[in-house]
């Protein structure tokens, strides 16, 4: 009579405590939604001056993988216009952020951007499209959500660039 009610007694105990075990096994994890993740912004920029203008948009997003590295795309387009010449810049690049302490922020940028130029000269109308790069590093100040800094083009050719001079400041920000 022992015999019957022991083999019960074990297939029991094993079912009920395998399901009580399998039970702790599965657990309520977070989830980890990538958008909270990332952060919208870029910038704008607005320049004139005795027969000269220029207006530039640029958003960007990016995605924190963690407080130190930040990466994300960013389009940018650009019109310009002088005296005796329009010039239309448009394209995208790759934005990467580093930020060692919360107030210093390193940065590169890879930017590829379309040029479409007409330069009046006196013999007629000029027009030059081609493709621009340029590869930035730069260093920042960053208080919140702003950052104000330098950035300097390790690509520039004088005479090649769409740009005046490697080194451009910029202000930068993300929400």
């Amino acid at each position: 009579m022992k015999k019957r009610w022991f083999a019960p007694f074990i297939i029991s105990f094993l079912l009920f405590s395998t399901v009580s075990f399998g039970q702790i096994g599965i657990q309520a994890h977070p989830k980890n939604n990538f958008w909270d993740h990332v952060r919208f912004g870029g910038g704008l920029g607005i320049g004139f001056g005795n027969g000269y203008f220029s207006g530039t948009i640029s958003p960007s997003a990016i995605y924190d993988f963690n407080r130190y590295f930040s990466a994300g795309p960013a389009l940018q387009f650009s019109y310009q216009s002088g005296d005796n010449f329009n010039t239309t810049l448009y394209g995208a690049s790759l934005v990467t952020l580093f930020n060692p302490i919360p107030e210093i922020q390193l940065s590169a940028e890879l930017e590829q951007l379309r040029v479409n130029q007409t330069i009046e000269l006196d013999g007629g109308n000029f027009e030059d499209n081609f493709w621009n790069t340029a590869l930035f590093t730069g260093v920042g100040y960053r208080n919140g959500n702003i950052t104000i800094g330098v950035r300097y083009n390790v690509l520039f050719k004088d005479e090649e660039d769409i740009y005046s001079t490697a080194w451009s400041p910029f202000i930068r920000f993300y929400f």
